[in-house]
């Protein structure tokens, strides 16, 4: 009975050991097929992500700029321009082709923001020894007329806002050019209408008798 009893047990036993032994070489049998799977589709895979990254390159080309290594210096002037006052101007600009009823057909449209800044002063270099005269211990000076040194977008900000182009049109690649130029135009315009050459020739003049004062010339007339 008990070598019955034994014989059961130790059966148990092997079945016990078999069944682990089975389990164990599936899952190592499945483990091995599945590194041969991932072996065999990584290559595919690195294949299409290149042909991904290929035709995305085509599609969306970045654009190669070359400078030309040879510079040419045109000019070299001297400037003794006293620069007295700076205006930061924005514009809202609106340029349009074939507006009408066509438009939605054949036009073209943008809403460009335009950011720039005008800079105007005074250039001593214009000051000649006629210029000023000393009598009865005052100072006689007659500054050259203020004129805007720069008048200028700034393209880091300046942008295009919106664009509507025609479903039968392709986008005219010079509409913005376009902008930008009335855009330039119509910055320096408004700080002209503003006032800006007046409003520098005062800072000029300010400046310029603090300038004399410290060099001894307490009175002082601009003419």
């Amino acid at each position: 009975m008990e070598k019955e009893k034994s014989s059961i047990s130790l059966i148990k036993i092997l079945l016990i050991i078999l069944l682990i032994t089975v389990i164990g070489s599936i899952l190592f049998f499945a483990f091995t097929i599945n590194q041969t799977i991932n072996a065999a589709v990584s290559p595919i895979q690195n294949l299409n992500s290149s042909i991904s990254t290929q035709v995305s390159k085509l599609l969306n080309p970045t654009p190669t700029i070359i400078p030309d290594p040879v510079t040419i210096i045109r000019e070299v002037q001297s400037l003794a321009r006293l620069e007295t006052i700076q205006y930061s101007i924005e514009k809202v600009i609106t340029a349009e082709i074939n507006q009408g009823v066509f438009g939605p057909l054949f036009g073209d449209r943008l809403l460009f923001v335009a950011r720039g800044y005008v800079i105007a002063g005074v250039d001593l270099s214009k000051i000649g020894t006629e210029d000023m005269r000393l009598e009865d211990g005052v100072l006689y000076a007659a500054l050259p007329d203020a004129e805007v040194f720069v008048a200028t977008l700034n393209n880091d900000d300046s942008f295009v806002y919106d664009r509507t182009t025609g479903i039968l049109r392709k986008s005219d690649q010079d509409l913005e050019t376009n902008a930008r130029q009335v855009a330039e135009a119509e910055i320096l315009k408004a700080a002209i209408e503003d006032g800006i050459l007046a409003q520098a020739q005062q800072n000029a003049e300010v400046y310029m008798e603090r300038l004399f004062n410290t060099l001894g010339y307490q009175q002082v007339v601009f003419e």
